[in-house]
């Protein structure tokens, strides 16, 4: 019987610190960093998608990282397929492979082995569903959804209009939910080590609060300006990421700059939140709390110690 694959995976909501934990693990233990980011693979887009820095990029490498234009195609089976080969290849190569994001689906697409199936298309339903997105709003599909499929609503950004026009496509088409679709392997086919960050809830939305503002003094609003300039249309999914969907307006004249940064902190609190329930339902995870920056190396160690005696049985490695 062939030994599995080893897999590291660090996940948590946005602002709770997985980049500073992945780098520093990755680098101890002769890693290599797959993004689990649905937003990071987008070239342009560094400021608003929280990417790591040059020089932390240079510490380790790094995978799944700018790799398309803004208004590429991707998608959760792309992701996975290239994940999955990568996972490979780090392991051949002798090194650790650590899968970190924020992403529920597509980090579970890899450890619990989706399958996505093909299904019928109806090209002028869909036309119709965009149509009725312009004319009502796409919350307005986002409840149409809830109303059908709850539990892809549930995982769908209220503003993600591709997914959610899909997600009743398929409905409609077929009968069946998306979820029916997503069909999952009860355990990993990796040798698999899951580690959850959390943090106090208030402290975490402080966080997230400050990040924005970081984001506003580094360029945010001029760096989706650019995209604007450069053709790439707001509709895209990769414009309708957090941080650019909600500039866009403001950058149209529709809306004060400070009502733009507060629609930001308040839905990146919101989505953090989602990510929470999501990894929530992971039973495999082991969470550790960081809220106190006096315990951040406890933390470190002791993960450390886990990842030592699972791939290595050596306690200090």
């Amino acid at each position: 019987m062939l030994a599995k694959e080893k897999l590291v995976v660090i996940v948590g909501p946005t602002a709770v610190g997985k980049t500073e934990l992945s780098l520093r693990l990755a680098k101890r233990f002769n890693g290599e960093i797959i993004s689990g980011d649905s937003m990071q693979v987008y070239r342009k887009m560094d400021i608003g998608t929280a990417k790591a820095t040059k020089e932390e990029l240079a510490i380790v490498p790094h995978h799944l990282i700018n790799i398309i234009e803004p208004d590429e195609e991707y998608s959760v089976a792309v992701f996975q397929s290239m994940a999955t080969r990568l996972i490979t290849q780090i392991n051949q190569n002798g090194h650790l492979p650590f899968l970190v994001g924020g992403t529920g689906l597509y980090i579970q697409s890899v450890t619990h082995s989706f399958q996505f199936a093909e299904t019928a298309q109806d090209a002028e339903l869909r036309d119709r569903l965009y149509r009725l997105a312009e004319l009502e709003g796409v919350e307005a599909l986002h409840r149409r959804l809830a109303e059908i499929d709850p539990i892809t609503a549930e995982r769908l950004h209220p503003n993600d209009v591709k997914r959610i026009v899909r997600a009743i496509e398929v409905y409609q088409v077929t009968g069946y939910k998306m979820a029916d679709y997503q069909q999952r392997a009860e355990q990993s086919a990796y040798d698999l080590v899951m580690i959850g960050l959390t943090m106090d809830r208030q402290l975490l939305y402080e966080r997230i609060n400050r990040r924005v503002e970081l984001m506003i003094e580094a360029g945010l609003v001029e760096e989706v300006r650019q995209l604007l300039d450069q053709g790439y249309a707001p509709s895209l999914v990769a414009m309708q990421g957090l941080g650019y969907k909600e500039l866009i307006p403001y950058l149209y004249g529709e809306i004060t700059l400070d009502k733009a940064i507060h629609d930001i902190k308040q839905r990146t609190r919101h989505f953090a939140k989602r990510q929470l329930s999501w990894f929530r339902r992971i039973p495999e995870i082991q969470w550790f709390d960081m809220s106190n920056p006096i315990e951040y190396d406890e933390v470190f160690a002791t993960i450390s110690a886990t990842l030592a005696g699972k791939f290595y049985e050596m306690p200090n490695i």
